[in-house]
């Protein structure tokens, strides 16, 4: 009996000192599991990030993947990555790299010269077999179209040895390597792709810090650490979670109860409640991006420059900054902020001037104005955090000119596949820039190259011969002194043209418990969550 009665006394205290470890093994350093809970808007689309050209996805799908080069932690400045070298010819055509040896893809397949090859085959090549589940919008946003179309960048990829993988361009490409660092370009395993095509963007392998556990859709995506990642002592973290909270003020109410350890979509009025918050800090990622209104030109009456100018004339961006964004933005005259280089500061915007706004409508055919939708996403976006308000506000001074929208709104989803096939007339959007260079601005957003559909990154689908002759003069040019006169030439055309209405450059805050430590936030909106701990 005694010794029956001490066994069970054993258990017994086993069981319960089992169980306070686990509680305490959640979010503690030194703890057996450490995981991270980041709150954000708006779920993925997909996690094969060369289909996708939302942020939401690429958020996710950049802990997964890795690329040849990347950025430095602070800037869009390149060192290497999977590569751990390269050099150039002097025409610029051709691109060799070396790539780190002994690295493996989460499912055990050998990285190496050949699987960066398929994977730029399998983007490039429309007719190659693996070329399915998706559009591939961004290869052909960043290298001309795919392979066969007249303006197309990269004539091959081969690979040289089982490390050394060369590629030969069809001419010069000034931002080729910072394009190669974006992590849509993230080198995927043969094998996962092969094995299931379609489905290979719900689940995702590729060599980065944290490997591909579950997705449950519209709620939370889970990943976990690649406990044989080839940078040593990274990832810090043991599981890393996406969670899906659409409403800013709900996220951020979690964000105060301990739910989720970090957030994106800060309410800017709430920025100064963090900053008062011992609990709580506060991170401010610089305003490398735009939001704008896309003026449809392939619909009327927007196909008249003058309905463009006059919409201009009509929207009151200091007022939208006050009232939606707590000062923290300023008023986007050209397409580009002016921290990126080759950006023109000879521009005078439009005035906000609703007589003028009238004139202009009058002198098009349209004294009486017209009716018209009007596109508004419902999800905060860093760029904009709240769409539908914004819209409303824009909607009663277009009023005052005779302009009476109908507000549009969808889901994130389907607002993007709407925009990207141009069902829409006129409709709010934005862009966080990828890589720092101009051309990742001009030619990706207001090209006549990326107007395709289903996926187009032009969704004003404007069209214009002497602005596309310019964009490529640039991407030929390698000297930074003349490509930047030719972006700033480029702006003039796009200011006179008024494909958009340019709205402004947000500064983005972040808000995290006190406790997370290593986050870095970086001008493109990467997440390299990789170095992030928890104290």
């Amino acid at each position: 009996m005694k010794r029956k009665a001490w066994i069970l006394a054993f258990a017994l205290v086993f069981a319960l000192s089992s169980i306070l470890v686990g509680c305490a093994g959640n979010n503690t350093a030194g703890s057996k599991a450490k995981t991270f809970i980041y709150g954000r808007g708006a779920d993925s689309k997909a996690l094969d990030p060369i289909q996708v050209t939302d942020g939401e996805s690429i958020k996710v799908a950049e802990q997964i993947f890795e690329t040849l080069v990347k950025y430095k932690k602070e800037n869009t400045e390149v060192e290497p990555g999977l590569a751990e070298s390269w050099e150039t010819s002097k025409d610029g055509l051709v691109w060799t790299f070396k790539l780190r040896q002994g690295i493996k893809f989460h499912d055990g397949t050998p990285f190496n010269a050949e699987a960066v090859a398929y994977n730029f085959n399998r983007w490039m090549d429309k007719s190659h077999p693996e070329h399915k589940g998706g559009e591939f919008p961004y290869y052909g946003y960043m290298f001309g179209g795919y392979k066969g179309d007249k303006g197309h960048v990269i004539k091959s990829v081969t690979a040289v040895d089982e490390y050394t993988v060369k590629f030969e361009l069809n001419f010069p490409q000034g931002p080729f390597l910072s394009n190669l660092a974006m992590p849509v370009f993230g080198i995927a395993s043969p094998t996962a792709v092969k094995k299931d095509p379609v489905q290979f963007n719900q689940n995702p392998v590729g060599t980065g810090p944290f490997k591909f556990k579950n997705w449950k859709k519209n709620d939370s995506i889970t990943l976990e650490k690649n406990k044989d990642y080839w940078q040593k002592g990274y990832p810090k973290l043991d599981r890393l979670i996406f969670k899906s909270i659409p409403d800013n003020s709900a996220r951020f109410t979690a964000l105060q109860s301990g739910d989720i350890d970090m957030m994106d979509g800060l309410n800017p009025d709430d920025v100064k409640l963090v900053e008062s918050n011992k609990q709580l800090q506060l991170f401010k990622q610089a305003g490398m991006n735009v939001a704008y209104l896309a003026l449809n030109t392939e619909k009327k009456p927007l196909d008249h420059p003058k309905v463009r100018q006059a919409l201009n004339h009509a929207v009151n961006k200091e007022g939208i900054i006050k009232s939606f964004y707590a000062d923290l933005a300023v008023p986007a005259v050209n397409p580009m902020p002016d921290i990126i280089w080759g950006y023109n500061k000879e521009i005078k915007d439009y005035e906000y001037d609703l007589d003028k706004a009238k004139q202009l409508l009058a002198e098009a055919g349209y004294p009486n104005g017209f009716e018209i939708e009007f596109y508004a996403m419902t999800e905060p976006r860093p760029y904009m955090p709240n769409g539908k308000k914004v819209a409303e506000y824009m909607a009663a001074d277009f009023e005052k000119i005779g302009v009476k929208t109908k507000i549009v709104t969808y889901d994130w989803q389907t607002y993007l596949d709407r925009t990207g096939k141009g069902e829409h007339a006129m409709a709010l959007f934005g862009w966080n820039g990828d890589n720092g260079d101009p051309d990742n601005f001009l030619y990706v957003l207001l090209d006549k190259d990326n107007t395709r559909t289903p996926d187009a990154g032009n969704i004003a689908f404007y069209k214009s011969d002497e602005l596309h002759e310019v964009l490529i003069q640039a991407q030929r040019e390698s000297d930074q002194s003349k490509r930047s006169e030719l972006y700033m030439k480029a702006q003039e055309i796009i200011k006179k043209d008024a494909p958009w209405v340019p709205l402004v450059h947000a500064t983005v805050p972040f808000a995290a418990k006190a406790g997370v430590r290593g986050f870095v936030p970086h001008p493109t909106g990467s997440l390299n969550l990789h170095e992030v701990d928890l104290k």
